[in-house]
């Protein structure tokens, strides 16, 4: 049967800036605690798997990372980061490839060496233009336009992210100022989604497998985005991750072996690379230098909704 998770109820109250910015502080990812399954991972916490934080010289702590097993009979690996939201911008770079061909200017097409200096995560995004038709939209330029029913990460200029499925037009609105979308949504309202049984429709896989190397992205109750990667996944066995992990949304990002990379920070000017998932395709410096894919990058705020680092 199934791994059951254990969900904490949240309550909101109003705060002023000032509590809030406390309370945020305060905020943790939550522990994945999954009945019958085996977090990877030693301790007394038999049924739970565990977050590290992984930026100690930040400010305000924002990147952590945990791994376990969703199936207490298989060897599979989730490799999951939560990301805290009020503490960082999300910002997106196009590759000299990907998402796809383009007369547009594409920017630095690595992490731009001026904001180094602030860098948290990096980690991949979606599918090529040519295999999957979505929106693209960053730095005041569509570059792909959005397509109604969408999933989508977007930022907002009020310093907020979110995982939505887009209902807007193929421009973004004066209040966004990022927008990437993927395929439909894989989660919604804190379950998998009906078109998630349907694993044709979540790309092509290396040599049609049914199960391979696939990647998310989702956001908690509270905000907070999570990526999860994990190997011999099904689009149906992904979304049933992203829900134990917390997500009331969530999108398919990249899959297949190439792709999948999260790489964190332990010193200020993206100094000390590792990567969380253990990737043989993929180097921790991949992204600091030019990408041939479109990628996401994670930066200490300074602004809530400020124009990201280009």
């Amino acid at each position: 049967m199934r791994a059951r998770i254990w969900v904490a109820a949240l309550a909101v109250v109003a705060l002023s800036p000032s509590m809030a910015a406390t309370a945020s502080v305060r905020v943790a990812p939550q522990p994945v605690c999954l009945r019958g399954s085996t977090p990877v991972s030693e301790g007394p916490e038999a049924m739970c798997a565990r977050w590290r934080r992984l930026d100690p010289w930040s400010r305000v702590p924002t990147v952590f990372a945990t791994t376990f097993r969703p199936d207490p009979h298989a060897t599979t690996v989730v490799y999951a980061s939560w990301l805290r939201s009020s503490a960082s911008i999300l910002a997106l770079y196009p590759g000299y490839l990907g998402p796809g061909a383009t007369n547009l200017a594409r920017g630095p097409e690595e992490v731009p060496p001026t904001a180094r200096g602030r860098l948290l995560a990096t980690f991949n995004a979606g599918f090529y233009e040519a295999d999957s038709a979505a929106g693209f939209y960053v730095n005041r330029t569509l570059y792909f336009p959005m397509i109604r029913g969408l999933a989508t990460v977007v930022r907002y200029t009020n310093g907020t992210v979110n995982v939505v499925s887009w209902a807007g037009g193929p421009r973004p609105g004066a209040n966004v100022v990022m927008a990437r979308q993927n395929l439909p949504l894989l989660v919604a309202s804190a379950r998998p989604t009906a078109l998630s049984a349907n694993n044709g429709a979540w790309g092509l896989t290396l040599h049609g497998a049914p199960a391979v190397w696939r990647t998310a992205l989702g956001v908690d109750a509270a905000g907070n985005l999570i990526y999860a990667a994990a190997p011999n996944q099904t689009a149906a066995s992904l979304a049933r991750v992203m829900v134990d992990l917390h997500c009331v949304r969530a999108m398919e990002l990249d899959i297949n072996p190439e792709w999948p990379i999260f790489v964190a920070y332990a010193r200020p000017g993206a100094g000390a690379p590792s990567l969380i998932v253990p990737n043989p395709n993929q180097i921790p410096n991949r992204f600091l230098y030019p990408s041939t894919k479109d990628f996401f990058a994670v930066f200490q705020s300074t602004n809530p909704g400020e124009a990201q680092p280009w």
